[in-house]
């Protein structure tokens, strides 16, 4: 898994004169962050983040891991991100799906196949406060959805209810959008969704009753909707399952003026592939 270059050591063109040394500054700056990580390494060595087996970088998947990761690489549908068995040749290719039901979402883009790993990455997040995991799946994010975040003015979260939020401590798509944003440049604005219906889990139910659970769970704030009019807005969630809950939060969205809604997320079930998890 690739792993981000540190930023580099620079000074501003017009102050070369005042730091007359600045190579020795930077070869101090880079061996005290690799002690630093030396460390730390000695006291907690690196782990895969989902299976717990040695690796050599922290952050990192296994070789096992990895291969089973089923990543969503093109050539994939352009409207649901889902994967196509063919290259479709140009143009932006649609599967059979999105042309018989178009989401009410613009774009869906998503790391990985919900399969084994990327249900252990969620859960660990989710359910285990595992949030040092939360960095790294957010850059896998932030490159599988470059496309549509280029275009971006805001990263909006699914909102949890604030019953769940507090017995659950923070909000697991919410710490997706800010390593994403933090990493691509575009602001964060937890405010302009919020869930104000307690709903029940989402496990176990089909699509009809998980669209019925949600309904009206979702609103934008009076206070928001000003500065949301207009504004092209990607939704992050941590994993996208029947879509019921991702509908009701664009409709929302949409109905609150924001100009286009795409949808971002770390891994989606495809074609009933994994167990949908609430």
């Amino acid at each position: 898994m690739d792993k981000p270059s540190e930023p580099p050591f620079e000074l501003p063109h017009d102050s070369v004169r005042e730091a007359p040394r600045p190579a020795l500054l930077a070869r101090a700056y880079g061996a005290g962050r690799r002690l630093a990580r030396g460390l730390v390494d000695v006291a907690l060595p690196p782990a895969c983040m989902a299976c717990r087996t040695a690796v050599n970088e922290p952050g990192c998947l296994c070789a096992g891991c990895w291969s089973r990761m089923g990543f969503i690489e093109r050539p994939f549908c352009d409207r649901l991100g889902t994967p196509l068995p063919h290259d479709a040749g140009e143009g932006a290719p649609l599967s059979p799906a999105a042309l018989a039901d178009p989401p009410a979402y613009g774009r869906a883009r998503a790391v990985a196949v919900f399969g084994d790993v990327a249900r252990d990455l969620i859960h660990a997040l989710k359910y285990a406060d595992r949030l040092d995991v939360a960095e790294p799946m957010a850059r896998m994010m932030a490159r599988a959805g470059a496309d549509i975040l280029a275009e971006a003015d805001a990263l909006v979260p699914v909102p949890l209810h604030g019953f769940r939020l507090w017995r659950r401590r923070f909000n697991q798509s919410a710490a997706l959008a800010r390593f994403v944003g933090k990493r691509t440049g575009v602001p964060l604005r937890t405010g302009w969704l919020e869930r104000r219906r307690a709903t029940t889990p989402q496990v176990g139910l089909d699509r009809t009753a998980r669209l019925r659970n949600v309904a009206g769970a979702f609103a934008v704030p009076e206070a928001a909707r000003a500065e949301l009019r207009g504004r092209r807005v990607v939704l992050v969630d941590d994993v996208f399952t029947t879509g019921a809950t991702i509908d009701a939060c664009v409709k929302a969205l949409t109905r609150a003026g924001a100009k286009r809604v795409d949808v971002l997320v770390f891994a989606r079930v495809v074609d009933g592939q994994g167990a949908p998890i609430s």
